[in-house]
């Protein structure tokens, strides 16, 4: 069976929405259908590895694509991907022959409480971020030597920003939102860093004002002409902001029910 996006596509296709699973036949490689869901969704976590399973998976890092094949599952790997979970590896069959299979779950997130103005400051904006993802993985860069990177910057930079880059790593928040690994300075010259961007050209920066990082205002700058547009929120709050409302000017809650974080760097 040759192996393309296309046939990925059509794979997922059968499957539908709904939960549900495939056999696939025989000659094909599960590493490379790995790979191109890799390629789609970024990196994968690993459930089940030689036939046991992670003891720490749940409803929220997957656990419901386990649930076709009780203990014949082989080895599966998962990603996360909209209001879907979506697996691949191998399982035995019903006559314990064991065989590549793709397998599709609907995934929820639970529902945050709303925060209040006046809460905001008692708020870990990247905890909730990581609700808001669902994120399973271990931090993806936990060893940043942060006082190099700032010494090269010539400017400290705000903790919950670090944080942010040691939580996920290289890759974008619904694949549209791309973190970037340290601040880019093409627009230092105008007061800003920029921490993230977007494939419409958007560029999501600091106005680097002041000696505390952490009070630095979040702007979001166009290339189509149109003026600046500042926030009076830090870096995290910001982007839970812009995944949830859907009122926000820069709203990605109107394409998306759910959210996650595709990172780019091979995972477990």
């Amino acid at each position: 069976m040759k192996l393309t996006q296309t046939t990925v596509n059509d794979l997922l296709a059968q499957l539908g929405p709904a939960d549900g699973y495939m056999y696939l036949p025989g000659d094909l490689d599960p590493q490379a259908l790995a790979d191109l869901l890799a390629d789609r969704y970024g990196a994968p976590r690993t459930l089940v590895l030689d036939g046991f399973a992670d003891p720490t998976i749940d409803d929220s890092s997957g656990a419901s694509l386990l649930a076709p094949f009780g203990d014949r599952a082989v080895k599966i790997r998962a990603w996360a991907y909209g209001n879907q979970w979506v697996g691949t590896g191998t399982a035995r069959d019903d006559e314990g022959v064991g065989r590549p299979m793709l397998v599709v779950a609907q995934r929820q997130v639970p529902e945050l409480l709303a925060v209040a103005p006046d809460e905001y400051g008692n708020v870990d904006w990247i905890e909730r971020l990581i609700r808001i993802t669902g994120w399973t993985q271990p931090a993806q860069r936990p060893d940043v030597h942060w006082a190099k990177v700032e010494s090269r910057l010539g400017t400290a930079l705000p903790t919950d920003y670090k944080r942010m880059v040691q939580t996920f790593g290289e890759g974008a928040f619904d694949a549209y939102l791309s973190l970037n690994q340290e601040p880019w300075t093409s627009l230092k010259e105008d007061g800003l860093l920029i921490w993230a961007g977007t494939e419409h050209e958007d560029v999501y920066c600091w106005r680097a004002d002041g000696d505390d990082p952490d009070r630095w205002p979040v702007v979001v700058r166009s290339f189509d002409g149109q003026d600046d547009v500042r926030f009076e929120y830090q870096t995290a709050q910001f982007v839970c902001r812009i995944l949830l409302d859907p009122h926000h000017p820069f709203t990605m809650a109107r394409y998306f029910d759910t959210h996650w974080f595709m990172n780019y760097e091979e995972g477990d």
